[in-house]
């Protein structure tokens, strides 16, 4: 059962909007859980700016898609969409929710995208990431108790609509359909033929393919169907040039 509240895991996919982990990085947590790892979400927003829908929806069928990509949990800080700012108000609720989730790996939003929400929230999670592990910041969790210092090992930061030349690619050719169905769980989102209202640039039938076409394009320089490609702020460690094999 998925609850709504941050317990441990292994990773952590934050977005500010629901459906971004969707869009950039379900296929490499769904990989990892398949492999033994947990993974949950965080969602910044409610997203209730978007055309089509509204925060309520937005919230059920984010729940939708959780269960379709078996995360072990997914919150919402309720954030104000496209007004939040980087400050000591938005970073507290995220330093607790990382510090109840501890993960290993935090994926995070675009350093620089179409939407100026995803590069704020980029540095939003990366600035929370560190401070999390500051011992003199203090935080509680939901039950009001004192929380320990976490900071993740890493943080990575996955690619949205803006193309880069990615620091290195997950192969996702395995999960690729279950990417799609738990993309497609934000019916008034995404293209629905059943769904009337206004059209947006991402609610064509042709966004669908883009969202496909990318994960081609990232796959074949890796030798994969698919794949969902990464940026990254320092120098990843390789210990042995057989693991990039």
């Amino acid at each position: 059962m998925i609850t709504d509240q941050p317990v441990k895991v292994d990773l952590l996919g934050i977005g500010v909007h629901p459906d971004d982990v969707e869009l950039g990085c379900i296929g490499t947590l769904i990989n990892h859980q398949r492999r033994g790892k947990t993974f949950g979400i965080v969602d910044l927003t409610g997203g209730e700016l978007g055309t089509r829908g509204d925060k309520p929806t937005r919230l059920q069928e984010a729940s939708d898609s959780a269960i379709i990509s078996k995360a072990t949990f997914r919150t919402n800080l309720h954030y104000k969409d496209g007004f939040f700012t980087v400050n000591e108000q938005t970073h507290l609720p995220l330093i607790s929710a990382i510090r109840s989730s501890r993960p290993d790996i935090v994926l995070a939003n675009a350093r620089k995208d179409r939407h100026p929400d995803h590069g704020r929230a980029a540095t939003l999670i990366s600035e929370a990431c560190f401070l999390s592990g500051l011992v003199k910041i203090e935080t509680t969790d939901t039950d009001g108790l004192a929380q320990e210092p976490w900071r993740p090992s890493r943080v990575y930061h996955y690619i949205q609509d803006y193309s880069y030349t990615p620091d290195f690619a997950i192969d996702i050719t395995e999960s690729m359909d279950e990417k799609l169905a738990a993309i497609m769980a934000f019916k008034t989102q995404f293209y629905n033929p059943n769904e009337d209202g206004p059209q947006t640039p991402i609610s064509s039938e042709d966004f669908i393919k883009f969202v496909e076409g990318k994960a081609r394009v990232y796959g074949r320089q890796i030798g994969a169907t698919y794949a969902e490609g990464f940026t990254v702020d320092a120098y990843l460690k390789v210990n042995d040039l057989y693991d990039t094999l």
